[in-house]
């Protein structure tokens, strides 16, 4: 991970905060001061915490968890799809399902009904329902794409989640605390950074802010994602050698009984 830099955090106006009348006072420590009614964040706050947050959750996606971007602000949702998708970690961008994590079972039976839509359609299946059945499932599989799609290869319990906008997204960030899955979250001057476990001081509603912030936080992801494919690389090539010793030393073995 490169040094993030408090000038390119302050050229994307990430210390743009909410009117002061907003505030949440938890947000305290991480403001600098007030201007024209609106609360600056200290971006020297913002660097700290966002390098410990991108170690962080390099670690999770090492380990070979998921995880879980939540945006569902029209300003957030194309940005957060965008980067998640390029670090091949599934998203929310659409409303959030009520009890996506606390009700996961549930959850992924309707992913596998997306599954067997598509093997009907597959197989001929779907070909000999009526029109109007067809245009029922049709509907449906189109309704489950754009509402779940994006974590169809979700298939257990994300590692973490990462927020933008606590408040808006309050549900996810209530089921998360229920499971004990750590919370990562851009946080604005007018949010409880209380419910979040790794805290962003950070304007969450401009689309440069939000966008410097993701590719941080998603180019982390992928150096952990790197760590797991070296260390599984390694692993291989290791179990290779020992392989190819055993059977060196079995013809050795071999040719002494010969010999003798």
């Amino acid at each position: 991970m490169g040094k993030i830099e408090v000038k390119e955090l302050l050229d994307n106006g990430v210390h743009f905060g909410h009117l002061t009348r907003k505030w949440d006072p938890n947000m305290a420590p991480y403001i600098y001061m007030e201007r024209n009614g609106i609360h600056i964040i200290n971006l020297y706050k913002t660097v700290a915490k966002l390098e410990e947050s991108s170690k962080a959750i390099s670690k999770i996606a090492a380990s070979g968890r998921k995880i879980l971007f939540v945006a569902t602000k029209k300003q957030a949702k194309d940005i957060v799809a965008q980067k998640a998708a390029t670090a091949k970690m599934p998203y929310i961008t659409e409303r959030w399902p009520g009890g996506m994590l606390t009700n996961f079972v549930t959850i992924r039976k309707a992913v596998k009904k997306m599954a067997s839509i598509d093997r009907m359609k597959k197989d001929g299946t779907f070909n000999t329902l009526s029109k109007k059945e067809r245009l029922q499932v049709d509907r449906l599989r189109s309704k489950l794409e754009k509402n779940l799609g994006s974590i169809s290869e979700m298939t257990r319990l994300p590692g973490a989640l990462f927020v933008v906008d606590i408040k808006r997204e309050h549900i996810a960030v209530k089921e998360a605390k229920k499971l004990n899955i750590p919370v990562f979250a851009m946080v604005d001057t007018n949010s409880d950074p209380r419910q979040v476990d790794f805290v962003i001081p950070s304007n969450d509603d401009a689309t440069k802010s939000i966008s410097k912030i993701m590719e941080v936080i998603s180019n982390s992801v992928i150096e952990g994602l790197s760590v797991r494919k070296a260390e599984k690389e390694g692993a291989q090539n290791a179990s290779d050698i020992e392989k190819n010793l055993s059977q060196v030393a079995k013809a050795d073995e071999t040719t002494k009984k010969e010999e003798e």
